[in-house]
Formats: structure tokens, sequence, C-alpha cells
């Protein structure tokens, strides 16, 4: 009986050193196999004790059946502590996984040029103060027309050059309807910068579409000047063609929206003395801008003899066309990657 208590000692250091040594789901069932499996040491032992008195049953029963019971609890303790373990790894490894270490056998992607563009055109505006403001892109007549100062029997009220939804509501045909939304809800001094998709009605060719992007800027407050729209325009041109040496040149021009109205061109960056792009004439016409009309103010319940402001919009698309040398406006909203993976 000694040989057989011996036994039973030595199967249970042997079970909880395996166990011990055990880190992975295959060595723990390895240990499984080996002694609690049906072939295993510790069930071999309990048949042992059939062949036992009933005076050695009673003394090896309950140590048999004890040693059965702690090795199958501590074996699903180191079960649940592996699976455990297992689960701690891969979340470790979700949260350090490095993106940078991938390399990717697909091709990679690529800014649409619209977007680094705009990143130049916020970073100007964001580090004078301005703040970024978007709006509506489906608009009610008031805030597209009526707020702007353009009569009832503007032109730009045509059905050929306005996608009318109802008798009300159209899709907006420029960006200015964002300055009005802004001049009625925030308090003065008001300094924005808007951008976004504009809708027109018209036939699509290499130079027209009828979805195109335009950018805008708006600053009220007292005593502002057209010195101060010169400065402005001027800061901005130069921030996206990255040229501190870059000119504007001012001619009269008329927009229902301000008084004076002026029409902004921009010395070619291109050329020094005529190039196919300035069309030989070493300027480029770039929008209109001018100081905030009144009637406008009044519209947005602005006291125009307390304040003043100045507005001015450009074409967007036309800026990006321009300093990426896109010949063609309908390559933008194509999404054809042989266009897009030039840049």
């Amino acid at each position: 009986m000694d040989d057989l208590k011996h036994q039973v000692e030595q199967i249970k250091n042997q079970f909880l050193h395996k166990l011990d040594l055990a880190q992975t789901e295959v060595e723990l069932e390895n240990v499984r196999i080996l002694f609690l499996s049906r072939e295993g040491s510790i069930p071999k032992l309990m048949h042992i004790l059939k062949e036992l008195s009933p005076d050695d049953k009673r003394h090896f029963g309950p140590l048999l059946n004890e040693l059965k019971k702690e090795s199958e609890q501590k074996f699903e303790e180191k079960k649940k502590k592996l699976a455990l373990e297992a689960l701690n790894k891969a979340e470790m490894k979700k949260t350090n996984f490095d993106v940078t270490a991938y390399e990717s056998k697909m091709p990679k992607g690529s800014l649409h040029p619209y977007t680094p563009v705009i990143e130049l055109i916020e970073d100007v505006f964001i580090s004078m103060g301005y703040k970024v403001a978007q709006g509506f892109e489906l608009e009610d007549e008031f805030h597209n027309f009526e707020a702007l100062n353009i009569a009832k029997n503007h032109p730009a009220r045509d059905m050929q050059d306005t996608f009318w939804i109802d008798v009300n509501r159209l899709m907006r045909t420029h960006t200015s309807t964002v300055q009005i939304r802004e001049m009625e809800s925030q308090k003065l001094p008001l300094a924005i910068l808007s951008y976004g998709r504009t809708f027109r009605n018209e036939a699509t060719d290499a130079s027209h579409d009828f979805v195109f992007m335009q950018v805008e800027g708006l600053l009220i407050d007292k005593n502002v000047s057209m010195g101060n729209l010169f400065a402005t325009l001027k800061i901005m041109l130069q921030g996206i063609f990255q040229r501190d040496d870059l000119d504007i040149r001012i001619r009269p021009g008329y927009f229902p929206f301000v008084e004076p109205g002026i029409e902004v061109d921009m010395a070619c960056p291109f050329c020094t003395s005529g190039c196919s792009v300035c069309k030989k004439t070493r300027w480029i016409e770039m929008g209109g801008a001018g100081l905030v009309h009144p009637n406008v103010l009044k519209a947005c319940n602005i006291d125009s003899t307390e304040y003043s402001g100045f507005a001015f919009g450009f074409g967007l698309t036309r800026l990006v066309m321009l300093k990426y040398g896109i010949n063609d406006i309908r390559l933008l909203n194509s999404g054809k990657l042989e266009f897009l993976e030039q840049f």
C-alpha cells in the first residue's frame, strides 16, 4: 500500500510540474491527455481501486478522488488563465499596431486636388482670425437672392441659370448664402471664410460645369475699408500660389451685393512675359469683391451707419485648375484614377 501512496504523490507532483510548464493551448492539451484522459495516469490509478480490499478502498478511495478532483480543478484554472493571457495579447497587439510597419501591395491613395488648396486657404484665413463657416446647398429664395440685393427681375433668377426645386427652394447658385446666415445669427464683429459646392443650370464642356466650387470671405466691423480688402486678397493669393511677389490688379465691377464693386486680377504666377494661361496678357481674372452693400446689411438687421464690411468670392474650381494646370473642369468630378493619381 505504501507503493500506491508513493505512486499517488509521484503522479500528483508530475501533473503539477507539467501543468506549470504548459504555456500554450497545445501544451495544455498534452497535459490533459497524459494525466486526465481515459488512458491518462490518474484514471489508471482509479482502476486500481477496484482491486483493493474494502479497508484499503476506504483509505485510498478519498485520496484518489481528491487527486482527480484537485487535478481537474487546477487544469481548468490553468485553461482560463491561458485564455485570458491570449485575449490580453490580442488586445495589446491591436492597441500597439504600427500602421507604418505595414506595406500594402495595393496602390496608395492621394488627396483630391481640391483638398490641399482648401487647406492652404484655411491656413491663411485662420491665421488672420477668421472662422470657417459652412451652409446649406439647398436654400430658399430669400437667402440666395433677396437678402443679397438681387432684384426679382435679375437674370440670375432665370430658370436657365438656376435649379429650382419648388417655388421657393433652389440649389444655391453661390456660397454667399453662408454670409447672410452668419450675419443673421452671429455677433459682430464678424470674420468668416466659407467654401463649398454651387449649382448652375448650364451646358457642360471643358471650362463649364453645372456643379463647381466657390470660396468666399466676409469681414464686418467698424471702419472697414477697401484697403483692408486689397491686403486680404493679396495675402490669400500669395498663400495659395506660394509666391510672396504675387501682385493683384483692381478693376471696377458690378455685383448687386457690394458697393463699390471690383474685379480682381492676379499677376500670372507661371510667366514673366505672357503665356497660354494668361493669354499673353500677364494677368488672370480671379473673381469679384467689394464693400458690402447697405441693403445687404439692412436685410441682416445690421446698422449700416455704424458697421461696414467687405466681401469677396472666387471660383475655387478655377483656383485649383490654375494651380495644377488642369485644362478640363470635368476631370475634377470624374473620379478617374488616372487623373487623381497625379496628385
